[in-house]
């Protein structure tokens, strides 16, 4: 049976990673994982106790195909905590996971065809997701000057759309206000669809993250409950949509995805609650200490040149003193540390092949036990 083009996409390689670390856990080995953007920790208590409940009062059937409403507006509020933002609950487009709300958002915007901006390095699926909706990805590169964040001059008129993230995966990297506004504004003016890409929100160490919102509401903004919300399986996302696109991206949700995941919206509410808040907000903290132990770990690793970790729970690491390979290169560190690590070359298909990223989301002492043997690898490499 024959197969479509547009579903030769590449692989995810951090997939590909944790597979080979599962395959070596299997064989008996204890590997640490640094590869995997998962946090350590799993939902809030709150949000498992809100889920029990209602398992107990009755069973879930479907929700409105934008979620329930009670939710939707627990996500509004959020806005006017974070950032000050006045946002209609009606905007909020409760998705399945991230990656539903990037296919909605992709089929709202642009027909086949249509180019899409990604400033490089960046998340793989956005390029993948693009291809497999026929349509094509534009990367480009971004430097250390602009923190490794898409400039204004880097869109053209034949783009349909930007895609842009801040906090970044892999680099970890913020736009501050000016920076978004500029992007903004530029998008707008060539009449380019931005989709800022905020789920990384709430797990900054620093300033704060700045959300597209405060500076337009004629854009996308797309988020989760995966990460500041350590709800990673649960499959739950959100899209803010400019007004007039409800009802478009409405009819969309309702025959693409019939509703989210009814318990996981149950769960979110957990999370969303001040209980729920207080134990997450103390994920962070933990957040904190394993990145100021992860930049000195890796430092004295011989990882000494890295992006500025701003937010995320990422360190993109320039590899290039120790290889051109970094797909080799981590399966060598695999093999030989137990420590799982992404190559650069899912991020970034040009220069990925010199740089390597690294997750401290897990526990401080597995990021501890990671390092340590992170740096007898390397001393050993060394003396060969």
């Amino acid at each position: 049976m024959r197969v479509s083009t547009r579903s030769q996409v590449d692989p995810f390689i951090v997939m590909d990673v944790m597979e080979a670390a599962r395959a070596a856990e299997e064989a008996g080995r204890h590997i640490i994982h640094m590869e995997v953007g998962q946090p350590g920790t799993g939902a809030p208590g709150a949000a498992r106790e809100r889920l029990a409940a209602e398992m107990e009062a009755g069973p879930l059937g479907y929700t409105v195909a934008l979620g329930r409403p009670d939710l939707r507006a627990g996500i509004a509020a959020l806005y006017a905590e974070w950032y000050g933002i006045d946002l209609d609950p009606a905007r909020v487009v409760v998705t399945a996971g991230a990656s539903g709300a990037f296919i909605l958002a992709f089929s709202a915007l642009f027909d086949a065809g249509d180019k899409v901006g990604l400033g490089e390095p960046c998340y793989p699926s956005y390029r993948q997701i693009l291809r497999a909706m026929s349509l094509t990805p534009v990367g480009f590169q971004t430097y250390e000057t602009s923190r490794f964040q898409p400039t204004p001059d880097d869109l053209t008129d034949d783009m349909a759309g930007l895609i842009v993230a801040s906090p970044a995966n892999p680099s970890g990297t913020m736009l501050d206000k000016a920076a978004m506004g500029a992007l903004v504004d530029a998008s707008t003016s060539r009449g380019i669809s931005l989709i800022s890409d905020e789920i990384y929100h709430g797990l900054q160490y620093r300033d704060r993250a700045v959300s597209a919102l405060e500076c337009s509401d004629d854009l996308y903004v797309v988020n989760s409950f995966s990460k500041y919300f350590s709800m990673t399986g649960w499959r739950l996302g959100w899209l803010v949509v400019p007004e007039e696109h409800i009802r478009t991206v409405e009819r969309l949700a309702q025959n693409l995805f019939i509703c989210p995941p009814h318990a996981a919206q149950v769960a979110a509410l957990g999370a969303l609650s001040p209980e729920g808040r207080t134990e997450l907000d103390r994920h962070r903290e933990i957040y904190a200490a394993n990145r100021a132990l992860m930049l000195a770990g890796l430092a004295k690793a011989g990882f000494d040149h890295v992006a500025p970790a701003d937010g995320a729970f990422y360190v993109y690491a320039d590899a290039s003193a120790h290889t051109d390979d970094s797909l080799a290169f981590a399966a060598e560190i695999l093999d030989k540390a137990g420590v799982a690590v992404t190559p650069g070359l899912d991020f970034d298909p040009v220069r990925g092949a010199h740089w390597l990223r690294f997750s401290y989301a897990r526990a401080s002492a597995e990021i501890e036990e990671g390092l340590a043997r992170l740096q007898d690898f390397m001393s050993a490499r060394a003396a060969s």
